[in-house]
């Protein structure tokens, strides 16, 4: 099964919004902040679902999944 690049796109280009991170790549986040609302409890919505993704994304090693898409958005800027 493919990853939905759709989702990893948003990862890439979308910011957190808020917060001690604001304005910060959400592919950017430190674990640690990851963590912190995986215990706490993710936003609901949209935003809620990207970082639950990221998480489980950085959680896994699987970063790898996103450096393609990130290189590509830099250069399309």
């Amino acid at each position: 099964m493919q990853p939905d690049t759709g989702i990893l796109l948003q990862l890439v280009r979308n910011k957190m919004p808020f917060g001690k991170y604001k304005d910060v790549l959400l592919c950017d986040l430190p674990v640690s902040y990851l963590e912190w609302f995986q215990r706490k409890g993710f936003p609901s919505g949209k935003l809620g679902m990207q970082l639950a993704t990221l998480y489980e994304i950085k959680l896994n090693g699987l970063t790898v999944l996103l450096e393609p898409l990130k290189k590509a958005n830099f250069l399309t800027k």
